[in-house]
């Protein structure tokens, strides 16, 4: 089972990144992975790490050897050469960012950063985790064996603050081209993400959110998201 398909990437080539070899411990397709392979894809930096899918449906990713990389048993998680892991999508993207050349993901100047990491924390508390919270509480989620301890009132209550969020941003794309400004950047992929959540989650994006839609149709169409070259 998957969620949902986001992005086409090559993944079966290992390169070096100066002495520092990374591995990127994921589930292809689904969300926060997804992000990972959006920021690098923008970064021109896909086949520079290695991917190792994680058997999520299985639980592979709550076993002691990948709890011993990540504690907080989800994905994706960042391996450096040197046995540094680094989990969180926003800490990764981080990493993702200055390791590699190209326009800043998270914003060049202190004032740029801010608002990027607003937005993007608004985006993810929003929207893509209030969309996980409805489908991992409140609807049958990946099924017994993984999902334990739901509670339904809580999951509808974090769908209504996926749709309000969805009106916020909506209301802020009215006003600027990309979430942070006039700049692509980490905050517009954990939106994306959010939203193709949404779709699989049965999650609505209201037809009168017309800036949003449009955002997101000019996103989709990046060659990082697409797969298709520039």
């Amino acid at each position: 089972m998957s969620f949902l398909y986001l992005i086409y990437l090559p993944t079966t080539r290992k390169a070096i990144l100066g002495d520092t070899a990374m591995k990127i411990y994921d589930v292809e397709g689904f969300p926060n992975p997804a992000r990972v392979r959006i920021a690098l894809a923008e970064k021109g930096a896909t086949n520079e790490c290695e991917f190792v899918p994680v058997d999520v449906m299985n639980g592979e990713h709550r076993s002691e050897g990948f709890r011993a990389k990540n504690p907080d048993a989800s994905v994706p998680c960042l391996e450096l050469e040197d046995g540094t892991c680094i989990s969180q999508c926003t800490a990764i993207t981080e990493y993702i960012d200055s390791a590699f050349d190209g326009p800043s993901l998270c914003g060049a100047s202190a004032k740029e950063r801010a608002v990027v990491h607003m937005m993007n924390r608004r985006a993810e508390n929003g929207l893509l985790d209030a969309v996980g919270d409805y489908f991992h509480h409140a609807t049958p989620g990946l099924g017994p064996k993984l999902e334990t301890n739901q509670n339904a009132e809580w999951g509808n209550h974090r769908k209504s603050i996926a749709q309000s969020t969805m009106s916020y941003l909506d209301d802020v794309l009215a006003e600027n081209a990309y979430l942070a400004g006039d700049t692509f950047s980490m905050a517009d992929i954990t939106a994306y993400a959010g939203l193709a959540f949404a779709d699989f989650a049965k999650v609505e994006v209201p037809s009168n959110l017309t800036s949003l839609i449009a955002w997101r149709q000019k996103v989709a169409g990046r060659p990082s998201v697409s797969g298709e070259p520039n």
